[in-house]
């Protein structure tokens, strides 16, 4: 667990839920906007590695551009800083992603919980996240079942890992090479495996590696080691899944035999025509059989060993010593089979000699005697069919040798380079392996053409080249410069980052802030600000609104004054009047929430105003008696 619980002030680690070869995955919690989050950090002692910090971020870079359901989304980004020693600290960086709470499709396979049918669809979620991919120009390099993992409630399936860093533990033999994983043995491309470049059919590959051992809890191939696995892909063909597992049907078989065909010119090109064959394939329609005697990439690359004669090429010889030795009878005297009939027909054509008059004959030399006329013509008539036999005989195996060794095979028809600019990367690629042609990605620089968009070809559209030719495809990286993009301003924290990464930006800091409009979650203002012209790959800060409203300083204010004051903050007010010698009428002399409180936006607040007591009432004056009322009694008695 790493010492620093929280990351960058709002990213709460958790439990520890996975550790793979370069990076470990926590349960972590976002506490600006509280949702819950896994958070992908690079192992602090590989952090020190350029090579792995570069490749840790291309993972985040790459993913965060893909929104699809079937694949786990990218929230965050950042670096966080532990100390690796005296005077040494170390930036260790990390990707937050969306949590997905679930099982892995190992885990199922290994359960033995999975049916036909759950089969079909999990690989169907797998081969739409991948034609997603495929056509944002992703190659994932490493579908394999700890890879891909199913929703608890749902059965929604996810596809993690495009970075090809193993995030959750996974025992299983991984192929490497100068210490990066290119992909996992049991689902290994033949082409990866022969080291050649990757495209999206060896992602198909691998699929239907995935499917065989989901239909039959075990890959198309096993061994004792990496390599024997990985040899196998190259040179065998599996077993149908039929053999392991009764169920399958011929149909699904078909599927599986067109997917997993060495050459990825056999294979399904794109994932759209793979899951329209498993979408037939439940309806019981079978993929046409794959033509017989067809070359495949394994039969170029690593050819079966031819039988040589012996005596030939095992002994060393070249090529032409081998062909002389074969013409000559492997006698090694210069002599070929012409001239050995040659001999023959001088010896059959020489008269037997015959003995001196004393009967004795010279040792070894035939007898000197005069010759008749007819036995002349004779020799000479002998010796003219022979010359001509033997210049005939020449002449014909001088052709043959001639023929033989300087014959050229017809050369093949020549292509013409597809027109594919303006398409993405990922399309003109199909596109030319389609022609047969082999093209290379080369990534420019380029103001006017969108990134990932081809630009152009090198040979040109029309040029006609040999099969397999390379093609060099010039592919937009986008501008130097950009804009930073408008509107971001209102929108959520993670839409804004979103749009940034679109524009070639990314997502700095998050600084909150209050405000009195913007709801909670989303951006103030951004530094630099919209609109203005920044390098490709720039960091725009945000200011992130908290949501709450500072209450201002009401009291001693006007009602006037106090209620204009909240109305510029968002908030609205309450008023209550209190009798009040001392304060002049209609001025505030308390608020209900103190000053610089922080509130919700849109908050009343209440205010008490002084108004002026009401007068005190007058004294009433007593009358005086008049003389009338002094004799009132005696009217009383006139009255009685």
């Amino acid at each position: 667990m790493t010492s620093q619980r929280v990351l960058n002030g709002r990213y709460e680690l958790g439990e520890l839920l996975g550790r793979g070869g370069m990076a470990d995955v926590y349960k972590g919690t976002d506490t600006v906007l509280g949702r819950t989050v896994a958070v992908k950090l690079l192992r602090a002692d590989l952090a020190r590695d350029p090579q792995f910090h570069a490749r840790f971020k291309r993972e985040a870079q790459a993913v965060a551009a893909l929104n699809h359901s079937s694949i786990v989304a990218i929230y965050d980004t950042g670096e966080y800083t532990v100390s690796g020693g005296p005077g040494e600290d170390v930036r260790v960086p990390y990707i937050v992603m969306e949590y997905v709470s679930g099982r892995t499709l190992r885990d199922l396979i290994r359960a033995k919980e999975l049916d036909i049918d759950q089969a079909i669809e999990f690989i169907l979620g797998v081969l739409a996240a991948l034609e997603y991919s495929h056509k944002a120009g992703i190659v994932h390099r490493d579908i394999k079942p700890a890879n891909v993992m199913v929703t608890g409630e749902s059965n929604d399936v996810k596809v993690m890992d495009f970075g090809i860093a193993r995030a959750m533990a996974d025992s299983a033999a991984t192929m490497t090479q100068t210490q990066a994983v290119v992909g996992t043995a049991q689902y290994l491309s033949p082409e990866q495996a022969l080291g050649e470049t990757v495209d999206a059919r060896s992602d198909l590959y691998s699929a239907a590696c995935l499917l065989f051992e989901m239909l039959t809890s075990r890959p198309p191939f096993t061994g004792d080691s990496p390599v024997s696995v990985a040899y196998q892909h190259v040179r065998e063909v599996p077993e149908p899944a039929s053999t392991f597992n009764p169920a399958v049907s011929e149909a699904l078989d078909s599927v599986l035999a067109k997917g997993l065909q060495k050459n990825r010119a056999d294979r399904f090109q794109d994932a759209a025509a793979f899951r329209r064959a498993l979408r037939a394939a439940k309806n019981g329609v079978a993929v046409p059989a794959f033509a017989a005697g067809t070359p495949t990439d394994v039969q170029d690359v690593v050819p079966s060993t031819q039988q040589i004669p012996e005596g030939g090429l095992a002994r060393g010889l070249t090529g032409a010593e081998f062909l002389d030795s074969t013409l000559t009878g492997g006698s090694g005297n210069g002599h070929d089979a012409g001239d050995q009939d040659t001999m023959l027909a001088l010896q059959a054509g020489e008269p037997e000699p015959e003995p001196d008059n004393d009967g004795a004959m010279p040792l070894g030399f035939a007898p000197e005697r005069e010759r008749t006329a007819r036995q002349k013509s004779r020799r000479r008539a002998w010796t003219a069919v022979v010359v001509i036999l033997v210049l005939l005989v020449l002449a014909g195996g001088g052709f043959w040798v001639y023929s033989t060794v300087n014959q050229k095979p017809a050369p093949p028809a020549l292509i013409a380079v597809p027109a594919v600019a303006g398409m993405s990367e990922a399309t003109a690629l199909q596109t030319l392996y389609g022609a047969n042609l082999s093209p290379e990605s080369h990534h420019v620089p380029d103001d006017k053409v969108p990134k990932g968009t081809v630009i152009s070809t090198d040979p040109g559209v029309g040029s006609q080249v040999a099969p397999k030719s390379q093609v060099l495809l010039n592919v937009s990286d986008g501008p130097v410069s950009v804009t930073v993009p408008a509107g971001l301003n209102g929108l959520t924290e993670a839409a804004a980052r979103d749009l940034l990464r679109q524009a070639g930006l990314v997502g700095g800091s998050s600084t909150l802030a209050n405000s009195a409009t913007v709801p909670a979650g989303s951006v103030i203002s951004t530094k630099p600000a919209s609109g203005a012209v920044v390098g490709v790959g720039s960091t725009v800060d945000l200011v992130v609104s908290t949501g709450k409203v500072s209450v201002p300083q009401l009291v001693g204010l006007s009602v006037a004054d106090a209620e204009a004051l909240l109305k510029a903050n968002g908030l609205a007010m309450a008023v209550t009047e209190q009798e009040n010698s001392q304060v002049a009428p209609g001025k505030v002399t308390s608020q209900g929430d103190a000053f610089n409180s922080l509130v919700e936006q849109g908050k009343t607040i209440s205010v008490i105003v002084a108004k002026a007591p009401a007068p005190s009432p007058s004294p009433t004056p007593t009358p005086t008696p008049s003389p009338s009322d002094t004799h009132g009694g005696g009217f009383g008695g006139l009255g009685g």
